[in-house]
């Protein structure tokens, strides 16, 4: 059973940006008067067009010309927002450089190189002379940049240049191999590339010329390349030549609310990656909204999250600027030289509200992590979880080795919607295991097979009932049709998210694993999320995968576990029968496996996401080449594992 692991102090509305924002709608006649996140949660679903428009006027939006209506489609796909409004996502990022122009904007920690920091006056004058040279490269409204760089002051520099001239970003992570980023850009045709000549990982220096090289040829439609010395600080420096161009005036294109800000791609591991599209307007409000009223993020808080510039949090961390925070990037390892590497990052920076993945946290777990012993994490408010399901386990974790004072906020969303659209807020209590709410003006429900809600407390798929501003202007190149038969072709009208949700009669949720991964055994749906915590609760299990193989006559079919066991660890019949015992008495006798075995590695894709779907396509006789795309795996060759052990399971 949950139980009430955080609870907001009795001053948490009255001291929230929520209960500002309620005061704000309220005077202006916008809306309701609304006590609670509850009242205000309805509202927003209630009327979204009245909600979204009291977010823009709330934010300040700078509009070069006004909308004539809030939403004036509410078809999904096809929702028409803030028709005829122009705006500009950098103008709004660099508003505090106006007010505290003293202040600091960015913190950049590294393994590379010597801690950054940048001021907002800086940053701006960064990113007028980056748009300046910019221009002189030829780049102008529509065109398309893109950066092979990590996650540091540089990047958020030349993505807020690019989108100040109307042009579109794009980025991959430097880890990245060239077919990855390959198969992502010659989908946009860019024209300029920005890059790193390496990185050290750790203590280990990483060339990546080579790549870049590759990269640059596989891209025909490139002009210029800028190159920013990081490996190699002696190494050829385009990025002072690029700031170095004659000065202008910063300015901001007039850019229409679904004008295209950056392209995002989705994981690609079964295909090419689906390049989604996203506008100014829809982030603009979207990350404004989250953070300043889910993580009550104000000018002067610290806000860090670990991710790569691969990764949609990537973009998420950029929005800090938007509400005037400041954002404390880090490139690196986070296992080295320790597990404890990030929480030093958090207790050095004073990061208010700081986020990691769920996996990390249960490895903090597992390796018997305390940070609190250590370090002063007293500024700490809220720490955030994405990228997987966080098991009620890693809570309590969090909760004894972090600090009670912590707001414990798991969240899911995806790159599609390039936020979350289940989360929580600081009004909100913590329940272990659970995720609290859905985020405000996400109407987001769990449904059966033929599309009716589903009561409280059963498992259905998560859908979106009414359209958000940040879901997709749409996929590059598309006539229309790939992006609705992403998202709009299991139920006509309605966003399908491909996850499994269960909501209780509060209204706060549990995701127990994608539904195309779904196991179903004997009739009877079965999470993948339950099995991962019970199964890598193990000492012995350092990562683990669960697929189900169906029996076309309608038999229970065959439940597989695949272990990639820990350093040391070895699988022998104790170790066999003890996970057996484990998932039979902690979960059901349902949950136990016809198959356990051991694999080298654990197929992932970059982002940390498991390929249950791909492997199950391998079990079923597809070659491992078709079934996923090596260069979008954390590891390559982890594939060659599970293919061997296939292998050797038909011979």
């Amino acid at each position: 059973m949950a139980r009430i692991i955080w609870e907001p102090p009795a001053d948490a509305w009255q001291a929230s940006r929520l209960a500002d924002f309620a005061a704000h709608v309220e005077a202006a006649g916008a809306g309701p008067s609304c006590g609670d996140y509850e009242s205000l949660l309805a509202w927003s679903l209630d009327e979204p067009a009245a909600f979204w428009g009291g977010v823009a006027d709330w934010l300040d939006i700078a509009w070069h010309t006004p909308p004539t209506s809030v939403l004036a489609s509410r078809s999904m796909p096809g929702a028409r927002w803030f028709p005829d409004g122009t705006l500009n996502h950098a103008e709004a990022a660099l508003r505090q450089a106006t007010l505290t122009p003293e202040a600091v904007a960015l913190v950049g920690v590294s393994q590379t190189r010597d801690r950054i920091e940048l001021t907002w006056a800086e940053l701006r004058d960064q990113v007028a002379r980056c748009r300046s040279g910019l221009i002189e490269r030829g780049v102008g409204r529509g065109d398309r940049v893109v950066a092979f760089l990590p996650n540091i002051p540089e990047t958020i520099v030349a993505f807020l240049a690019t989108a100040s001239l109307g042009a579109i970003w794009s980025s991959c992570a430097p880890e990245f191999g060239v077919r990855a980023v390959t198969d992502r850009w010659q989908q946009i045709e860019p024209s300029v590339l920005l890059t790193v000549d390496g990185y050290v990982y750790g203590d280990k220096a990483i060339s990546r010329s080579g790549h870049v090289d590759e990269i640059i040829a596989a891209l025909p439609t490139l002009q210029h390349v800028v190159r920013l010395p990081y490996l190699d600080p002696a190494g050829e420096d385009g990025w002072s030549a690029l700031l170095a161009a004659p000065e202008r005036d910063l300015e901001f294109e007039s850019i229409p609310f679904d004008h295209p800000l950056y392209v995002l791609f989705s994981s690609g591991t079964t295909g090419l990656p689906k390049p989604i599209v996203h506008g100014h307007g829809g982030i603009t409000l979207e990350h404004g909204k989250a953070l300043a009223l889910h993580y009550d993020l104000r000018p002067g808080d610290r806000f860090s999250w670990f991710t790569t510039t691969g990764w949609m949090m990537w973009n998420f961390l950029a929005s800090a600027t938007l509400v005037g925070a400041t954002a404390v990037l880090f490139d690196g390892d986070p296992g080295a030289p320790d597990l404890s590497t990030l929480w030093r990052l958090a207790a050095d920076e004073d990061v208010d509200v700081f986020g990691v993945s769920a996996p990390f946290v249960m490895a903090c777990r597992k390796a018997g992590l305390r940070p609190a012993d250590d370090l002063d994490l007293s500024r700490l408010r809220h720490l955030g979880s994405t990228g997987a399901p966080l098991p009620p386990e890693g809570f309590e974790w969090i909760h004894a080795a972090v600090g009670e004072h912590v707001q414990i906020g798991s969240m899911s969303g995806g790159t599609d919607v390039c936020s979350a659209f289940v989360g929580t807020a600081p009004t909100l209590p913590t329940r272990t295991g659970e995720i609290s709410s859905c985020m405000l003006g996400c109407d987001v429900q769990a449904v059966r097979p033929d599309g009716s809600r589903c009561d409280p407390g059963e498992t259905g798929e998560l859908v979106i009932v009414q359209p958000m501003p940040s879901m997709p202007v749409g996929f590059w190149g598309d006539d229309g049709s790939r992006y609705r038969d992403a998202y709009f072709a299991e139920f006509p009208g309605v966003w399908h998210h491909g996850d499994w949700i269960t909501f209780d009669e509060r209204g706060s949720c549990v995701i127990t694993g994608r539904s195309d991964a779904t196991l179903n055994r004997g009739g009877v749906r079965l999470g993948t999320s339950d099995f991962y915590t019970v199964v890598e609760g193990f000492a012995e299990v350092a990562d683990s995968l669960v697929v189900h193989l169906d029996d076309d006559e309608g038999g229970p079919g065959e439940l597989i576990l695949l272990l990639q066991l820990a350093a040391a660890a070895t699988f022998d019949d104790d170790l066999r029968a003890a996970i057996e015992r484990s998932l039979r008495t902690e979960l059901s006798p349902r949950h136990v496996p016809d198959v356990i075995d051991v694999v080298p590695a654990v197929p992932r894709t970059l982002s940390g996401k498991k390929l249950e779907v791909p492997v199950k396509r391998m079990l079923s006789g597809v070659a491992a080449d078709d079934a996923a795309s090596r260069d979008s795996l954390a590891d390559p060759s982890s594939l060659d594992g599970v293919a061997a052990w296939i292998a050797q399971r038909r011979s």
